[in-house]
């Protein structure tokens, strides 16, 4: 059965973000394990498989529901008959009841069937951070209790050398209630697309190997094709200004911005937090990149649409323009369609920086919550090892990948997967008739939350371009250790939260200031630090610098 969208609007109208989280009463506990995790009950077992252990292909003892919070994404609506359902209910014996909600409402509604005590068994498609203002409320599963059901997990956790990054996860209580994805590698995939012919024609064949010489490229092609508006017009700028360019950079520059941006800075010298928005090294990014707008070489409209961008870099008026390793296959097929098939693109390695040629830290991705109110399930024992099975075995995520062998994909001796001729994902047979995720289901946000969690699977539904510039990364840059992470009370995090929002919006409104010119970064820079700490910069970092010594 699936809830529909007019339930969803119901509990819209009746629910407000503010509603006082319903507790719940944990499962039975028969014995309390040594290492602190919580045994399950028989009742609590229907379904359950006694011998489940690391690499066992999970099968229901006999056919159990699982309620699923659903992120209907728009790229690939779901479809009750997709394989992926059918192969579950059919050799897992396992169906879903889902509560289906548009990706563009996901996030909003999913708090608001949370606080409404209608959360489904699995939570779906969320991030880190997003579990904690349900804590205290006691309505999402202190999963951590829970993880000797869970062998695949602690298996991946352990090969990966993942336990200090799982630690940061935990709140003040010491418990972690959000499961992620993991990866085995750093996650890498945006860079800048460029189009080789017009660097060709500036003389340029090579990568650069920092931004500051690829600021040097951009005024050597606009120099070269004085036809172009600007070298470089980005994209994934509406929400967050220059919310991908930046965020690929700032960790060449020790700092974060963009998407990625976050108002606390670890500073491992000091061993202290920082304010991210008011140190020299967030200065000296968007000092950067404000030059280039200085320079005419980057495009002032830094809160255009994508297809703004996007049609600005097929008509030939840009050279350059953000892309990941799945949007470059895009533009070719917009060249294409725009008579111009042999447009020669490129993505480009990613740049260094003054701090060096780095990747972000952490190796985690969307992960999903559990209610907990399926601790008093029947099932419950049988949706953790669910769940182990179908995110962390090495069977689970090939099968949310790929789907099923001989019918999405053939495998040869040596382990090699191909597609069928009829079915295409991204840029792998593209234009072939079926879609991957739209007409199966595999390769979906809500199945396989790390796109493949280990390398192998990681490369191995990738073009031969692609997972080249992807190794190359991997290969050829340094991933920044992940930061201690403070524990904050429950006072603590109501103190903060306003603080954050406001303040996150301060600083994205005077980056997009200082980077088109409105505002001058020589001049004007100590009136927006004193702006920021009146808006309670010094409050938050002093907050933050409490828990992290109490936490220590």
């Amino acid at each position: 059965m699936t809830i529909t969208r007019r339930r969803l609007a119901g509990v819209a109208g009746i629910v407000t973000f503010a509603v006082a989280l319903t507790a719940c009463t944990s499962a039975p506990v028969d014995e309390t394990a040594e290492d602190g995790g919580v045994t399950i009950g028989a009742e609590q077992s229907v379904g359950a498989m006694d011998d489940f252990e690391a690499g066992t292909t999970f099968k229901a003892t006999e056919p159990v529901e699982f309620s699923l919070m659903y992120r209907d994404h728009p790229g690939y609506p779901v479809k009750d008959d997709w394989s992926v359902f059918q192969h579950l209910d059919a050799d897992h014996n396992v169906t879903f009841s889902r509560t289906d909600i548009p990706m563009s409402d996901f996030d909003q509604k999913k708090s608001l069937l949370i606080g409404s005590g209608d959360a489904s068994d699995i939570i779906s498609v969320s991030y880190s951070g997003t579990e904690t203002k349900f804590v205290s409320g006691g309505a999402i599963l202190p999963v951590s209790d829970y993880l000797d059901y869970m062998p695949n997990f602690q298996e991946k956790v352990s090969e990966w050398d993942l336990q200090d990054e799982l630690d940061n996860r935990r709140q003040a209580d010491g418990k972690i209630y959000l499961l992620p994805g993991l990866r085995e590698t750093p996650n890498v995939e945006y860079s800048i697309a460029i189009r080789e012919d017009l660097w060709e024609k500036a003389g340029i064949t090579e990568d650069p190997e920092t931004w500051e010489e690829f600021a040097e490229q951009l005024v050597k092609v606009q120099e070269a094709n004085p036809e172009l508006s600007y070298a470089m017009s980005d994209r994934w700028t509406d929400a967050t200004p220059l919310g991908s360019l930046l965020n690929v950079m700032a960790p060449n520059y020790g700092t974060a911005a963009g998407w990625q941006y976050n108002n606390t800075w670890y500073d491992e010298d000091s061993d202290e937090y920082v304010f991210t928005g008011t140190t020299d090294e967030y200065r000296e990014l968007i000092s950067d990149v404000a030059d280039l707008v200085a320079d005419g070489v980057l495009d002032p409209e830094i809160t255009q649409s994508d297809d703004q961008a996007t049609q600005k870099f097929i008509s030939g008026q840009s050279a350059a323009i953000g892309s990941n390793t799945q949007t470059l296959s895009e533009y070719r097929t917009k060249f294409a369609d725009a008579g111009q098939p042999d447009v020669p693109i490129r993505l480009i390695s990613i740049p260094g920086g003054p701090a060096g040629s780095n990747l972000p830290s952490g190796r985690f991705t969307s992960g999903l919550m559990i209610s907990s109110e399926a601790a008093d399930k029947p099932y419950f024992k049988a949706l953790l090892q669910f769940i182990d099975w179908l995110y962390y075995s090495d069977e689970g995520i090939e099968f949310a990948q790929w789907g099923v062998e001989g019918e999405t994909f053939t495998k040869d001796a040596d382990g090699t997967r191909t597609l069928m001729d009829d079915i295409g994902w991204s840029a792998v047979n593209a234009g072939a008739p079926k879609k991957l995720n739209a007409d199966y289901g595999y390769s979906n946000g809500v199945f396989l939350p790390a796109n493949g969690s280990s390398k192998e699977l990681l490369l191995s539904l990738m073009t031969d371009e692609v997972a080249a510039w992807t190794e190359k990364q991997l290969e050829s840059k340094k991933q920044l250790p992940v930061p201690p992470a403070p524990l904050l009370d429950e006072i603590e995090l109501e103190q903060t939260s306003l603080l954050q929002t406001q303040l996150t919006d301060a600083v994205h409104a005077a980056t997009a200031a200082f980077i088109t010119g409105q505002r001058s970064i020589d001049s004007d820079w100590d009136a927006y630090v004193a702006e920021i700490e009146g808006l309670g910069s010094t409050q938050l970092i002093d907050t933050f610098n409490t828990a992290l010594a109490r936490t220590k």
